[in-house]
Parts: structure tokens; C-alpha cells; sequence
């Protein structure tokens, strides 16, 4: 909802605040004071719309997962690097029902970025093999499948990765 610099800006005086109620005597109101300064800081690392959108996607609603997305309207200024590279990921699993080739630049800009799970990096890489077969780039879904199951350390996409590399014998 907030700008990421406003909200650094907001926890800064709500600390300044707690500050001047402990100087006061007011130990209570400062420890309240402080406990919500940390929820703007954490909004200002995890942006608030889109842990939203990842609980409509957890809900598999991808309409309501592309409103909530759609309620961003300047990403590279109102989101940090990261949050840019999820803004990304999560646009590529919508585009990923419809358009294929949107979706592949939607992947390929989320990894740029960057994501901080590996589990999510794997998810991306899998879902850009994935596209790339289906465009007959057998040598780069075979390079992005080997990446896939590297980042794969719970062995949750396991199922995903050889039914990709069945199809893969087929081509």
C-alpha cells in the first residue's frame, strides 16, 4: 500500500516515538511503540500485496492473483529487487496457462532479478524447460532441467523433473 521509502520512513518516527516514551518513563508505550515499528519493517522486505497474491495463488485463483498483482502500479518503485523478481515469478505462472512466450519473459526477468527460496528458483527454471520444449529447444530444457533438480534439495519437484525428462526421450 505504502512506498518502500515511506515505510522505512513511518518505522523511523514510531522508533523516534518509542525512544521519547522511554526517556518519559513510559516503558510500556516505547515496547508497544517498537513492536510496531518492526511490522513496517517487515512490509518494506515482504511487500504486504504480494504475500496477497501468493495466498490467492496458494488458492490456485489466478484472476484474483492477477487483481491483486493488477493493485501494483509502479514496480520498480514501490518494490525492492527481490520483490521485483517475485512480482515476475508470479506473473510467469499466470502467463504460463495462456501465453507461453509472455510467460518465458516473465521467468527469465524473475531470475534475473533474483529469488530467495531455492525451491522457487527450481520452480522457475522447471517451468522454463517446461516452455522450452514445447518451442523444440530440446539442449536448452535439458541444461534448465539439470539446473532444476540441482536447486531441488527437498526433492519436492522430483515427480515434475521425470515425467519432463520422459517427454524429453520423446522429442
Amino acid at each position: 500500500m505504502f512506498n518502500k521509502n515511506i515505510k522505512l520512513v513511518i518505522a523511523g518516527l514510531i522508533i523516534a516515538y518509542a525512544v521519547y516514551q522511554f526517556i518519559e518513563g513510559y516503558i510500556g508505550n516505547g515496547i508497544f511503540l517498537i513492536l510496531l515499528s518492526l511490522i513496517f519493517i517487515f512490509l518494506y522486505f515482504r511487500n504486504e500485496i504480494i504475500l496477497l497474491a501468493f495466498l490467492r495463488m496458494r488458492k490456485q485463483d489466478l484472476a484474483g492473483t492477477q487483481s491483486w498483482l493488477n493493485k501494483i502500479k509502479h514496480p520498480k518503485a514501490a518494490l525492492t529487487k527481490k520483490q521485483q523478481g517475485y512480482y515476475n515469478y508470479l506473473h510467469g505462472i499466470i502467463f504460463s496457462q495462456t501465453n507461453l512466450t509472455t510467460a518465458e519473459k516473465y521467468f527469465k526477468k524473475a531470475l534475473k532479478l533474483g529469488l530467495t527460496m531455492d525451491y522457487d528458483v527450481a520452480m522457475a527454471k522447471l517451468s522454463l524447460a517446461g516452455i522450452a520444449m514445447q518451442k523444440r529447444r530440446k539442449r536448452e530444457a535439458t541444461m534448465l532441467l539439470k539446473e532444476a533438480k540441482k536447486l531441488d534439495k527437498n526433492n519436492m519437484l522430483t515427480e515434475q523433473i521425470k515425467m519432463m525428462q520422459q517427454q524429453m526421450k520423446k522429442i
